[in-house]
């Protein structure tokens, strides 16, 4: 006869290995296709027999078990019917928002726990000197830190330094206020003094993804190109009749493969056109973390591009915009003359770390701008952010702008990636004690 302790072990292990293979069961169940997306629909290969560039992009992605061509292309149906009648592509963040909700609302949340305005050129913050050292760069005026990537295009049209202050909030109380930027800001029509007009249309290329369309490869004046590189006047131009919305999910997710992508063309030019990779001082890295550049023609002939990268890598598509770049019109250091915007030079990224920053300029013969009171050449160095962080050591060890800027969290047990971008003392629980348990949030 078996031990009475035997029977009571079988008794109770037979239920318990039941019930670890319920989660797993339940796992398998769960993993559906996606929820199609309420809509209006077309025959998407009628679209796609058009476009074969998207075709393949579209075939490998999420989005063709979900949405439908109709989604976020208005006006489609009218399309068909006449290929010269222009669907309306929806550049708008609710678009990706309506699906993505926690992302969506992270990103449009208010860090009240960061100060209002912090201006670097004070005698008390972090570049006292900065105005003395770059003087009489444009970009001396309302030196101030930024806010989260939602209010990036309106305080850009706002800050003293960009358009002469023309430009201003239609109310004090709107300082918080998200949204279209025509429904934020208003165009004065007034210069105000100490103010300076150096923004141009390379500028738009990071604060918003509404130019994506319009904007061929560098902002090329190509013939069907409607935006361009140009001065202060043309990006006033830019603003009031083509830029709604700030920098936009499309800047960093595929929407027809549903895959990572980054969309600065001078970043694959660096990348690809230049050989450079995606780690420039890390080959092996280089080759695990790919780009792959995609044109989109118009006209018959190249007009923009995208690239797609292999697997996801915040810090290559946060370097999109948090890089050292040229901008503006500069000094040839050859001839000593000026570079205009219609010259290449005036959005390019060096993509090497700050030591070799001067030799890459000189190679390309280019300076920024001339000192008023010394007379130097000078070299306006903005934020080499992913450049510093290669090689150090939160990078060796795998750690990504992401893990410490837009962490996993959960909201009702459901994983996923806030969005609001802040700094990581802001989000220590989910950041730093990740890695450091030992240390207390």
């Amino acid at each position: 006869m078996k031990k009475p302790w035997m029977i009571l072990f079988f008794f109770l292990l037979i239920p318990a290995l039941s019930f670890s293979a319920t989660p797993i069961a339940k796992e398998k169940k769960t993993a559906k296709k996606p929820a199609k997306i309420a809509g209006p629909k077309v025959d998407e290969s009628i679209c796609l027999g058009c476009h074969p560039e998207i075709q393949a992009l579209w075939e490998s992605g999420k989005h063709n078990r979900a949405a439908n061509c109709a989604v976020c292309h208005l006006e489609t149906a009218g399309h068909l019917d006449d290929i010269f009648k222009k669907p309306v592509t929806r550049l708008d963040l609710e678009a990706c928002g309506s699906c993505h909700k926690d992302q969506y609302r992270t990103l449009m949340e208010v860090n009240v726990k960061s100060r209002a305005k912090v201006e670097k050129a004070t005698t008390t913050s972090r570049s006292p000197t900065f105005d003395k050292l770059m003087m009489p760069h444009g970009f001396t005026k309302e030196h101030a830190e930024p806010r989260s990537h939602v209010f990036m295009v309106i305080d850009h049209m706002i800050v003293d330094r960009a358009y002469g202050g023309r430009f201003q909030l239609k109310d004090w109380t709107y300082i918080d206020k998200k949204g279209k930027l025509w429904d934020v800001v208003v165009d004065t029509g007034k210069e105000l003094p100490q103010t300076a007009k150096a923004a141009n249309t390379v500028c738009f290329s990071c604060k918003t993804s509404d130019h994506v369309l319009k904007w061929g490869y560098l902002g090329d004046p190509l013939p069907g190109a409607v935006l361009k590189r140009g001065l202060n006047p043309a990006a006033i131009e830019m603003a009031k009749n083509h830029v709604q919305n700030p920098m936009g999910c499309i800047h960093c997710h595929d929407p027809h493969a549903t895959k990572p992508r980054v969309i600065q063309s001078p970043l694959i030019q660096a990348a690809v056109d230049r050989g450079e990779g995606t780690y420039p001082y890390d080959p092996k890295k280089s080759g695990e973390v790919t780009i792959r550049k995609i044109m989109f023609p118009r006209d018959g002939q190249d007009f923009r591009a995208i690239g797609i990268l292999n697997k996801p890598d915040s810090n290559v598509l946060c370097a999109q915009c948090h890089v050292e770049y040229n901008c503006n019109p500069g000094i040839d250091t050859k001839t000593g003359g000026p570079v205009g915007m219609e010259d290449r030079r005036t959005n390019y990224y060096p993509w090497v770390n700050v030591f070799d920053l001067q030799k890459r300029y000189e190679s390309i013969a280019f300076k920024d701008f001339r000192h008023s009171l010394t007379g130097a050449a000078l070299t306006k160095i903005q934020h080499p952010d992913v450049e510093s962080y290669w090689g150090s050591k939160h990078e060796r060890a795998g750690v990504e702008c992401k893990h410490c800027h837009m962490p996993k969290m959960k909201q009702k047990e459901k994983e996923f990636t806030f969005h609001g971008q802040r700094s990581a003392r802001y989000l220590l629980k989910d950041t730093c004690v990740r890695c450091h348990p030992q240390w207390s949030p």
